[in-house]
């Protein structure tokens, strides 16, 4: 019983670190709370969806800011896209580089939306190992016979 009280431990610093480091906000954990035993799966879920629009959306993104004639106002719909997703599931670092990718939009900034577009990419990929690591710890507490402490 040492060792799931120790990985619930770990999940838990693990889990403050995302939170102190702003990689999720309060948004992650009201998510969290609308898990239960009729959808144990609800959060991985949603994120594995988020994931998979994400890399749609940054390929997208990547795309549009390669023509010739760059399209701004569809650059900034995509943009939008993205900072409504990351802010629905808590991914707090994605939203704010997506705040100033807008204002390059806006102002028509193409060096300003290019290096937005390579925060976005280095956001995206370092929350998305952050929390398949988060998931990954969750189901190590569970397969050892413990429960998952959600936060209260």
């Amino acid at each position: 019983m040492d060792s799931v009280v120790q990985l619930q431990r770990q999940l838990v610093d693990y889990t403050g670190q995302l939170f102190n480091e702003g990689f999720l906000d309060d948004q992650f954990n009201q998510l969290q709370q609308l898990q239960d035993e009729s959808n144990p799966d609800f959060v991985v879920e949603l994120v594995t969806l988020f994931f998979e629009d994400s890399e749609k959306l940054i390929n997208e993104l990547a795309k549009d800011l390669e023509q010739q004639s760059i399209d701004y106002r569809k650059i900034d719909a995509h943009v939008h896209q993205l900072k409504g997703s990351s802010s629905s599931i808590g991914v707090q670092r994605v939203q704010r580089v997506c705040i100033a990718f807008r204002n390059y939009c806006e102002e028509r900034n193409i060096e300003g939306c290019q290096k937005c577009l390579q925060q976005v990419k280095n956001e995206y990929s370092l929350v998305k190992t952050k929390l398949e690591t988060l998931f990954k710890l969750e189901q190590q507490v569970l397969a050892a016979g413990g429960s998952i402490p959600w936060p209260t």
